[in-house]
Formats: C-alpha cells, sequence, structure tokens
C-alpha cells in the first residue's frame, strides 16, 4: 500500500516539474552599502552620528578618569580614614561606577539616544532607498531582489541583474565611472 501511495506522489510530482521548471523567475540584487554611499544625505548622517558618538565617548573617558582618581585617592588614604569615612569613600566611587553604566546605557545602549537618532535620521533615506528598488524591479519586471549587503548572500550572480546603477539612476545620482 505504502509502495502505491509514493509511486502515486512520484508520479504526480513528476507531471508538475515541467510547468514549474517552465516558469521563468528573474532575479535581481543590489548592495545597498553601495547605494548608501553615494546619497550624499547619508555620509552627512554618518558624520553627525559620528559627532555625537565622539562626544559620548569623550565624557565616558572622563567619567573613567574621575573613578580612576577617587579609586586612586582611596587607595592612597585608606590608612588614614576611619571606618565611616571609609564605606562613604567605597560608596561614592561605587556611585560614580553605576552613573557611569547608566550614562553608557542611556546613551550607547538597545534604547540608548544612539540608536533612536540613527533611526530617525536614516529611516527617510532607506524608504527613499526601498522605495527606489520597488521601482526598479517593476520597471525591470524582477521577480526578486536580494541585498548582498547585509546576512543575505548569493553564491552566484549574474552582472547583467545588478541594479544597482538603475536605483542609482532612479534615485537621481549621477555615476561616475
Amino acid at each position: 500500500m505504502r509502495a502505491i501511495r509514493n509511486f502515486f506522489l512520484l508520479s504526480f510530482s513528476l507531471l508538475l516539474m515541467p510547468q514549474v521548471m517552465g516558469q521563468d523567475q528573474k532575479i535581481g540584487f543590489f548592495e545597498s552599502d553601495y547605494i548608501l554611499e553615494q546619497i550624499p544625505e547619508y555620509n552627512g548622517i554618518e558624520q553627525q552620528l559620528d559627532v555625537l558618538s565622539t562626544q559620548w565617548r569623550q565624557e565616558i573617558r572622563e567619567l573613567e578618569n574621575e573613578i580612576r582618581e577617587l579609586e586612586e585617592d582611596y587607595e592612597a588614604k585608606e590608612i588614614l580614614y576611619t571606618e565611616e569615612i571609609r564605606n562613604q569613600k567605597r560608596q561614592e566611587i561605587e556611585q560614580k561606577i553605576q552613573a557611569k553604566e547608566r550614562y553608557i546605557t542611556e546613551k550607547f545602549g538597545p534604547q540608548g539616544e544612539y540608536f533612536s537618532r540613527q533611526k530617525a535620521l536614516l529611516e527617510p533615506v532607506q524608504r527613499q532607498l526601498f522605495n527606489a528598488v520597488r521601482v526598479v524591479a517593476e520597471r525591470e519586471q524582477v521577480d526578486f531582489v536580494f541585498d548582498r549587503s547585509g546576512d543575505i548572500y548569493l553564491v552566484f550572480a549574474n552582472n547583467e541583474y545588478n541594479l544597482n546603477d538603475e536605483i542609482l539612476e532612479q534615485l537621481g545620482i549621477e555615476i561616475n565611472e
């Protein structure tokens, strides 16, 4: 009984195979990193984020220096302190460490200011890019478009289907070849 069922499934599959293989599908790809680098607004956004990041990292270094100075001062004078003052100094150091960690989380954590600014600044550019991809894909009658810049990799891609130039053209960006 099982053999008959497998025979029918195999026969049915073989009958459908020419129809599936006969369907032409056009696949295109682009490299979002390359295209984003060509968009002037994107470079400005990257610079804004770098300036912010540099300022915040400098503030973190200053907090670390303050902590190091407090620790060095405590170690140098620990013998002179009463138990109560020792506890106060250790507590002061611990509070500075916690303040630094809060600051890092506030600025660079998953819900931090860096990522929310990055999202707010990049969203319009990304929307513009993906709208251009959609327009080009529809115009070129491409069935699938992959972004080779991220986690999706193609082992082989015929350059005939590279849509970088068409997408840049759609965005109104001239290409210097």
